[in-house]
Order: C-alpha cells, then sequence, then structure tokens
C-alpha cells in the first residue's frame, strides 16, 4: 500500500473477529514498531505483546478498572495487545513510546490488520498488580507503561468513517 494512502485510510477499530492475527503480519508490524525514531537513536522502548486469552482479559480489567468501570471491554475483543513501555531516565521517554504506538497502528493497517490506541497504560502499569504482571512477563524494571494498541481483524461496523478535518488545524507562520 502507498504509504500516503495508509496514513490517510488508516482508522480506528473498535469491534474485532475472535481469530488471532498471523503470526507473519504480527512480525511484520513488531520490525515496522523497531524502526521508530527514538531520541538519539537510543531505541529506549520495550514492546510487549499479549496475546494468551486469559493475558488479554486480565489487562483489559485492569484498563477498565483504571477507567471507573470494571466491566466494561476496553479492549473491544481484540485478541492482541501490544503495550509500549517508556524508560523514563530518558528525557524524551514518552515522545519516544508514542512514535513507536504510531508505527504500529500505521504498519498494522500496511498489513491489512485493523487497530485502537488504547489509553491507561501508564496507570495500569504502575498500579501493583500491573508491575507483577510486567515481572511476570518479563519487562525490565524501571519501565513505565506509555499506551496500548489493540490489534484483530475488525467486524463490519467496527471502524467509522473518517470526519472532517478541523480547518484550524494548520497554522502558518
Amino acid at each position: 500500500m502507498d504509504a500516503i494512502q495508509n496514513l490517510l485510510t488508516r482508522r480506528s477499530c473498535r469491534k474485532y473477529r475472535p481469530e488471532q492475527i498471523a503470526p507473519e503480519q504480527l512480525d511484520t508490524i513488531l520490525q515496522c514498531a523497531t524502526y521508530a525514531p527514538t531520541g538519539r537513536g537510543g531505541q529506549s522502548p520495550v514492546i510487549l505483546v499479549v496475546q494468551k486469552p486469559e493475558d488479554v482479559h486480565e489487562l483489559e480489567v485492569l484498563n477498565a478498572t483504571v477507567m471507573g468501570n470494571p466491566d466494561a471491554r476496553p479492549f473491544y475483543g481484540a485478541p492482541t495487545v501490544i503495550t509500549v513501555f517508556g524508560d523514563f531516565t530518558v528525557p524524551f521517554a514518552e515522545a519516544d513510546a508514542n512514535l513507536v504506538l504510531g508505527n504500529i497502528v500505521n504498519a498494522a493497517h500496511a498489513v491489512g490488520v485493523d487497530s485502537c490506541y488504547i489509553w491507561r497504560a501508564r496507570e495500569v502499569f504502575d498500579s501493583e498488580a500491573g508491575k507483577a504482571l510486567m515481572k511476570k512477563w518479563g519487562v525490565p524494571e524501571g519501565m513505565r507503561g506509555c499506551g496500548n494498541v489493540i490489534l484483530g481483524y475488525g467486524e463490519p461496523g467496527g471502524i467509522r468513517e473518517a470526519i472532517p478535518r478541523k480547518a484550524d488545524y494548520i497554522v502558518r507562520a
């Protein structure tokens, strides 16, 4: 897919089919994520991939609890969750992590996988339960959650049309 067309047509998906994404698609998405620009070329983020249904569920419950509704489904049935962590001893950790997250959603679209950026990673992984999951999954100590991307194949009605861009989005000096 042409890079410009990819950027103009990517949309968030909020309704997923249960089947897992193909391993070769995931590998391509992850490779693209590792090529995101990072401050001083430091490659400070860490990327966590969660695909076991019980782990996705546990992470989703923590995310929903942070948003104040433990019964919510903020991962919309997506079978894969990627969390990007930042090393906050680096001054630009959050910016680095968000560039990685941007590469993930754009690479996913390019290979035919739907995605949605999900907030609250910091609050989830700053909690005691979140820290326990980081330890269980081998995320290095000292890292902090920056954002999540859910991945899967969308169901009909899961993706909305783009809203018009606001008139004052760009200011030219």
